[in-house]
């Protein structure tokens, strides 16, 4: 059942150049089936390929080329498409990571290819989730051991161009199945592969500089688990050393200290609470290295006045934030400080909650937990009226003075809590 669904699926891949042959050997990772395909014309091998199928009715369909491509392939009865019609796919995985994909439909109908870029495949591999937004219309995929069937399907491919179909074998992935494929005596590849200690990796979010003596405030996040040195860059300038000085874990704060003399300008706290409307500016350091090496500067306003669950300790706000922006200061429009951004809603747990998927629903923690916190660690800081309305560019210049990366190594087991 499984070969003649992953054959018909793959003929619909290709149909236009008649690649249907297969499948020869056999792919079993999870719940992904497949095998080996070939040109019925030329008998050339063609793709290692594996499929899996969805409540939805969507079919699923991975594959690795001759030429090491990566082959994304989604199929469905409700598809209504032109033949080689071009059709744009935008992926979203985990919540986090964008791409937009451009496919080919394969018939008048049922299915569209694509090719994975192998930034978005190597985010694929790793995910857990999926949203796929084709036509206007949005499909859910939680993700199965996606992993092990991408480096199977590379070995495959790899095996069979180096071999030959006619040695096209047992490709299943049995440390994902938790089986020996049949036949197979076990060897010293199959044994336990020891477990190697956790790699050191860097981390990175935003703080802001509390006052002139050279208190820094982030999120307690951005530097729990930090080995080593904790690195503190305002823009342009050489890093300098911060010391953990407090944490707050249950309202997200850190203090960090610099050498008095440090720094020069201290950001300003709003001394009047925001309202639900008002504009705010979130400043920070998203995917620092891979998007820009500056911070970022985004816009929106207060959506809320209460966090996720009606939690009073948070601010709901518009202006989009993603992994980096934690701690960063979110400003009113007079450039002063009404809160610290925190965090964004936590997508999967929420579709998965809802079956819906948010849009740029994001958290900042209020001034007044930021100021509380203070308080207890003895830190003085400065305190001001709203004032008038400036240009954003000039929040943002202004902002340059006290907004820093921040920087530091964590084990890959911390490293792998959500910032």
């Amino acid at each position: 059942m499984w070969r003649l669904l992953v054959a018909c699926v793959v003929n619909t891949l290709v149909a236009s150049a008649a690649f249907a042959g297969g499948p020869f050997g056999s792919i079993h990772v999870g719940e992904w089936r497949g095998g080996v395909y070939t040109n019925d014309s030329t008998g050339a091998f063609t793709f290692c390929a594996a499929t899996t199928n969805y409540p939805s009715g969507i079919t699923m369909t991975v594959a690795r080329n001759a030429t090491d491509a990566w082959l994304f392939l989604l199929t469905n009865p409700d598809f209504r498409f032109d033949k080689d019609e071009t059709i744009v796919v935008d992926v979203l995985l985990d919540g986090q990571h964008q791409s937009r994909l451009v496919g080919t439909a394969t018939l008048a109908g049922p299915a569209l290819v694509a090719t994975m870029p192998l930034a978005v495949a190597n985010d694929f591999r790793k995910a857990s989730f999926m949203v796929a937004a084709v036509k206007g219309k949005t499909f859910q995929f939680n993700l199965s051991s996606t992993e092990g069937l991408m480096s199977v399907l590379a070995i495959c491919a790899a095996k069979v161009k180096a071999n030959g179909v006619d040695k096209a074998a047992d490709f299943s992935d049995t440390k994902a199945n938790g089986t020996k494929p049949p036949g197979k005596q076990a060897d010293a590849s199959s044994a336990p592969t020891p477990s190697k200690p956790s790699k050191a990796f860097g981390q990175t979010g935003t703080g802001f500089v509390i006052s002139t003596s050279g208190h820094v405030v982030t999120n307690n996040h951005v530097v729990n688990g930090c080995i080593g040195d904790i690195l503190g860059n305002l823009n342009g300038e050489a890093p300098v050393k911060l010391r953990k000085v407090s944490g707050d874990s249950t309202n997200d704060l850190a203090l960090l200290q610099a050498p008095e003399g440090t720094f020069k300008t201290a950001a300003v706290i709003r001394d009047r609470p925001v309202h639900s409307g008002d504009s705010v500016v979130a400043i920070g350091y998203p995917f620092h290295g891979l998007l820009t090496s500056d911070f970022t500067v985004t816009t929106g306003i207060v959506n809320s006045l209460s966090g996720l669950l009606n939690n009073t300790r948070y601010l709901q706000i518009s202006a989009a934030v993603q992994p980096g922006n934690s701690g960063g200061p979110l400003l009113d429009t007079g450039g002063e400080i009404v809160g610290m951004v925190a965090a964004k809603l936590d997508f999967l747990k929420f579709v998965r909650a809802t079956g819906n998927v948010p849009e740029n629903i994001n958290f900042a923690i209020k001034t007044g937990a930021i100021r509380d916190f203070l308080d207890n660690s003895v830190v003085s800081y400065q305190t001001a009226e709203p004032k008038a309305e400036l240009k954003t560019a000039d929040i943002a210049q202004a902002a340059r003075a006290y907004t820093l990366l921040i920087s530091c190594n964590v084990t890959e087991q911390v490293g792998s809590a959500k910032k």
